[in-house]
């Protein structure tokens, strides 16, 4: 059974078929599922999805390019939400300057204020980093974020930076982009990265793997990320299944 470990099915790509998209992951070898909130209605239905479906948990957090909604009564807010049992991370947080929707100043003073939260709630993050290498590295360095444990959500950069990151202790989060044929550099990081550091996620309703590439992904199609990661690293599809699987929840707490 898989563990998905980044969706957004608050997303409105689900809004005609979410409650039965959801309830047959279980026979289609899907186990758990964290939805990743993403701004203050993802925060929102985030919870909402968690109450409802057994195997579906939360992460609380804010979006680099939706952190100008944020304030300290949001993050107060965003606390108490983190208090919830099925809350298992901080996240999606970090810098995007491919869209640059906020000032970088701006995103670089709520990432450091979403870490800190989940310091304060001794919760693992969930980081997005996009076109933001080098400031994403030295402010989690400055930040002390070694203290802390998380997953880079879909990476994209060096296997220089990987090695940083996995000393640090954080998990590589590798999804659709994988099955993709320009997608040389994330091989060569999943051809040298210890199993051990790796997770599988969709980023659904984004990112969807080949076949199914530019059409709405979800976690059903998390099948094709473990054959591909499995013929790279030239074991059996089966080991990493298990393998990411136990990374999971040995990360967010989850049996």
């Amino acid at each position: 059974m898989i563990f998905e470990t980044h969706a957004h099915y608050d997303d409105e790509a689900f809004d005609g078929d979410r409650d039965s998209l959801i309830w047959a992951m279980h026979e289609h070898g899907i186990d758990t599922i964290i939805n990743v909130g993403a701004s203050l209605r993802g925060v929102r239905e985030t919870v909402t999805l968690m109450e409802r479906y057994p195997f579906v948990y939360g992460a609380i957090g804010v979006h680099p390019d939706e952190v100008g909604d944020l304030d300290e009564e949001k993050i107060a807010w965003m606390r108490k939400l983190c208090e919830k049992e099925k809350t298992v991370a901080v996240g999606e947080i970090g810098l995007d300057y491919y869209w640059d929707k906020e000032s970088h100043e701006i995103q670089k003073k709520w990432f450091v204020r979403q870490m800190d939260l989940a310091k304060e709630m001794s919760l693992p993050i969930i980081v997005h980093s996009r076109n933001a290498a080098k400031d994403t590295m030295d402010l989690m360095k400055a930040e002390r974020a070694d203290y802390l444990r998380g997953v880079i959500h879909c990476y994209s950069y060096s296997l220089e930076h990987a090695k940083e990151y996995m000393n640090m202790g954080y998990y590589l989060g590798i999804g659709g982009v994988i099955t993709f044929k320009n997608a040389k550099k994330l091989k060569e990081v999943v051809e040298y990265a210890p199993l051990d550091y790796l997770l599988l996620e969709t980023d659904s309703p984004y990112l969807a793997p080949e076949p199914y590439r530019g059409k709405r992904n979800c976690s059903l199609y998390l099948n094709y990320v473990a054959e591909e990661i499995a013929r790279i690293k030239k074991i059996s599809y089966e080991e990493v299944v298990e393998t990411t699987k136990k990374n999971a929840q040995k990360l967010f707490g989850v049996k």
